[in-house]
């Protein structure tokens, strides 16, 4: 396997256990009676994802490609289900989460999963019409247009934002037309303006809030307030690793999306760019995995679960400094959540498969 991908990927999950320590044991002591509750339960989740990624890793994608077709559709029926029966946390409109015993997960990880996979086969297999509009444009417009409206209506603004960027880069990538690539972009275009005309409420509160987070100091405000006070008293380089002020109850949960602000506040502007970096380079070799993969399928599905991280990242340090409005997007390797790691630590053991294929068929 490309042993740089999985030391890079180690190094940031390590980095990520690490600061996710720092910033959760003050509110898990206030709020749980035990300092280590987030990390135990963290720790063992990457723990198991480590080996699932390792098992994952000498499985033959071929035969994840298999499933595609019918994991897309079982996704699809999942998420409708999940609105139709009532939400999970009462008094709330909010059907995001599902529970299994002791265990939430939030379909839509797997759902983003279900996009990269199904689009991976359907360009692969009928490059000969990518360029067409029927195929190219629509069908598979389409595909990622009916988990992105399942995935809004949840409300989950953050992962039907991913799930689009994801599935454009896909098609253009696999090879979609220029003018129905600005078709798209129209598209879009409407979409957002249908947000800003306060059609969907609670999307356009999150922008009202980011243009001045200030106008509710201690309402909708609050967090990006804390989270750029946590920012900016770090510095250059930081307070040092666990001195900071922000995880005393400022910042609300800490160890989840926003964790990035205590990262910066702790480590510097340094440290946030030596992680960022490593980011990048791991974002490298995804990519680089992607161009080296023996056929197109491979290919496609390296590059859709490398650039989801990427993009990921990208979005929740965005967010994190109010550079765009707050979508509730986590930091991969970093926030807390354990069905989520383990999912992300799956798809990186899919892309470490891939690259066995590309150094046996090297070796062959």
């Amino acid at each position: 396997m490309d042993l740089t991908f999985l030391f890079l990927l180690l190094i940031i999950m390590t980095i990520g256990l690490i600061m996710l320590f720092s910033a959760s044991y003050i509110f898990a002591d206030t709020y749980h009676g035990n300092s280590y509750y987030f990390i135990t339960k963290q720790a063992g989740f990457a723990a198991f994802g480590v080996a699932l990624m390792l098992f994952v890793s000498k499985i033959d994608y071929h035969i994840i490609r298999k499933f595609a077709v019918p994991f897309y559709i079982f996704m699809a029926v999942f998420l409708t289900v999940m609105l139709i029966l009532p939400p999970m946390v009462p008094n709330t409109s909010v059907k995001r989460w599902f529970s299994l015993g002791p265990v939430n997960f939030q379909p839509s990880e797997l759902a983003k999963f279900a996009v990269i996979l199904i689009l991976a086969h359907l360009i692969a297999a009928n490059q000969k019409i990518m360029k067409t509009f029927r195929f190219g444009f629509l069908t598979l417009g389409l595909v990622v247009g009916l988990i992105c409206i399942l995935v809004v209506l949840e409300p989950h603004l953050s992962a039907t934002v991913l799930i689009f960027l994801i599935g454009a880069v896909m098609m253009i990538v696999g090879g979609l037309q220029l003018r129905y690539i600005l078709g798209g972009l129209g598209i879009a275009a409407v979409g957002v303006a249908v947000v800003l005309s306060g059609a969907i409420k609670y999307a356009q509160d999150r922008l009202t809030f980011w243009l001045d987070p200030w106008s509710a100091p201690v309402g909708e405000g609050y967090q990006t307030i804390q989270s750029l006070l946590a920012i900016g008293s770090g510095g250059w380089v930081g307070k040092g690793l666990g001195q900071s002020n922000q995880k005393h109850l400022w910042v609300p949960e800490p160890h989840n999306d926003f964790i990035f602000s205590i990262v910066c506040e702790e480590l510097g502007v340094i440290g946030a760019m030596i992680i960022i970096i490593l980011f990048c380079l791991l974002m490298w070799r995804g990519f680089s995995i992607a161009v080296k993969a023996p056929d197109k399928f491979g290919s496609l599905l390296a590059l859709g679960l490398t650039f989801q991280v990427g993009l990921q990242m990208t979005l929740n340090v965005l967010v994190v400094t109010n550079t765009i409005p707050n979508t509730g997007i986590s930091l991969p390797f970093f926030s807390y959540g354990g069905t989520s790691l383990v999912i992300l630590l799956a798809e990186m053991g899919i892309i470490l498969g891939i690259s066995r294929t590309c150094n046996n068929k090297k070796t062959l």
